[in-house]
């Protein structure tokens, strides 16, 4: 897909601006497809988070964002020039849900963190389902990300992080067969885990 004229000038203007501020390092870049329906599935720490990744990745990143964002009419326009879309979280949003899978099926690579919500403290929450049920429905890969925050006495929006992309998790790979709630949550919580070994490596190779 090709990338939205706000997204690009967004990243153009963006990118030396970022980096100065809010500094990350980036590991095993090479692991994200080029091109192909993709899932990127990211745990969340900062509000940060959004514009370090679309800065890092190469393609344009399409975010699923709390609904709540869009409530404000000049933020929401905004957002959506960008590529982000509303879900109702907890609801069943079956408009999200095709939206989602028509940006899938055409090759569009979506971004969602996994616990759904930021982290007050930085540890890793409570995995959601709707990353697997989208892998799982429209047959497409997961990469987990890994957004590790380094020792910083600056707002955590500030902090410099490690970036690591893991390996690629194919749908077959999520052991979902029946398509039920156990399974899916199953799955998100190894998903979960592929992102916690990624935090363990880098935190070990930081002391």
């Amino acid at each position: 897909m090709k990338m939205m004229p706000l997204y690009r000038f967004a990243r153009l203007v963006a990118r030396p601006l970022v980096f100065p501020f809010i500094p990350y390092k980036v590991k095993n870049r090479e692991r994200c497809p080029d091109k192909g329906g993709l899932i990127i599935c990211a745990n969340h720490v900062s509000m940060s988070d959004a514009p370090r990744l679309a800065c890092v990745e190469k393609r344009q990143i399409y975010f699923m964002a709390k609904s709540e964002l869009f409530q404000n009419k000049f933020l929401g326009f905004l957002l959506k020039k960008l590529g982000a879309f509303p879900i109702q979280r907890g609801k069943g949003d079956v408009g999200a849900i095709d939206h989602a899978g028509n940006l899938l099926k055409n090759g569009g690579a979506m971004g969602i963190f996994l616990e759904g919500t930021r982290s007050k403290d930085g540890s890793l929450g409570q995995p959601k389902s709707g990353a697997v049920m989208l892998a799982h429905k429209y047959e497409v890969p997961i990469l987990p990300v890994c957004i590790t925050p380094v020792g910083s006495p600056l707002p955590r929006l500030f902090h410099r992080v490690i970036i690591s992309y893991g390996e690629l998790v194919n749908p077959a790979e999520l052991g979902i067969e029946k398509g039920s709630g156990q399974e899916f949550r199953a799955a998100s919580r190894a998903l979960m885990e592929r992102i916690e070994a990624l935090r363990n490596r880098d935190l070990e190779r930081t002391k």
